[in-house]
């Protein structure tokens, strides 16, 4: 009797099994067509030399793409303009969302009119923004008569290689910071009305709430907002292409690791070389993820 049962429920689990891996065929087709198959693949050309003019050919190099990536002084170059826009924007973009957040949620008249006026930036198109911004960053632009006006030194942000990438730098700042701002708002939300309230008895003032409190709550999220940030950072490209003409320049001094990557594929056909750029991107990011989780401890 006792084997009859046990066979019973090891064909139901079995049963159970297969009903539940039918119900997740979409989900895994989905994911290993666009997610699984793609990065092997990326594998497999970062492996070879292809050959794209007169017919794809693959010759197996082995890990000569990436000993090429030691001796390429443009990567370097581009992972110092990208680690340089990280430093700067992710703790900027991060600190004026916290701050906009904050303001909002401290009931401010109006603050639904504030919410739509500090999210137009996101929901508007990353190219249209740079172009926008180009105007404004024009020899004879708006920004350069706003200096001029209040007597402090005009650039030439669109061809002076010491400011190029601070203007890419201060367009993404304003435009990412409000994105991130809605999520630090949902989360001060969240907060019990009434650990501010005992903090308030025992003598805190609004300061100390925010730092004591409100700070030490907020840590996961801020995982999440760093994290988010490095990956966005670090993938940049639409900006650094545009106002460069997808050069860029001037003088490298806007080319980042994406862009390196659309040129070695795009330009010099070099796939290989190119998927080799892109895994070497992708390690960096892995490892700045992890070193934000330890600070932050998010989950």
């Amino acid at each position: 009797m006792f084997e009859i049962n046990r066979q019973r429920n090891y064909r139901w689990n079995i049963t159970e099994d297969l009903a539940g891996y039918m119900f997740m065929t979409p989900t895994i087709l989905v994911i290993g067509t666009f997610v699984v198959l793609p990065i092997l693949f990326a594998v497999f050309l970062s492996l070879q030399k292809v050959q794209l003019l007169g017919g794809i050919d693959y010759e197996f190099i082995g890990l000569g793409n990436f000993r090429r990536l030691v001796e390429d002084q443009r990567i370097w170059i581009a992972l110092r303009n990208t680690a340089e826009y990280v430093a700067i924007v992710v703790p900027a973009q991060t600190i004026l969302a916290l701050i906009l957040a904050v303001t909002l949620n401290s009931g401010i008249r109006g603050k639904n009119w504030w919410r739509i006026l500090y999210f137009l930036p996101t929901v508007t198109s990353s190219a249209v923004l740079t172009l926008i911004f180009m105007w404004i960053y024009n020899t004879e632009g708006l920004l350069n008569d706003f200096l001029a006006f209040v007597g402090l030194p005009t650039y030439n942000w669109l061809g002076d290689p010491a400011v190029a990438l601070k203007g890419i730098m201060m367009m993404n700042i304003w435009s990412t910071a409000p994105f991130f701002m809605v999520i630090y708002l949902a989360a001060l939300q969240d907060i019990p009305q009434t650990v501010y309230e005992a903090a308030e008895l025992d003598g805190a003032n609004e300061w100390r709430q925010f730092i004591y409190i409100t700070i030490p709550l907020l840590k996961p999220v801020t995982f999440f907002v760093v994290a988010m940030g490095v990956i966005g950072t670090f993938q940049l490209f639409d900006q650094s292409y545009i106002f460069s003409g997808g050069t860029g320049g001037p003088n490298n001094a806007t080319l980042t690791v994406v862009l390196l990557v659309y040129q070695a594929v795009f330009r010099n056909l070099q796939m290989g070389y190119g998927a080799a750029i892109a895994f070497l991107l992708a390690a960096v990011i892995i490892t700045l993820t992890v070193i934000a989780r330890r600070l932050f401890g998010g989950e």
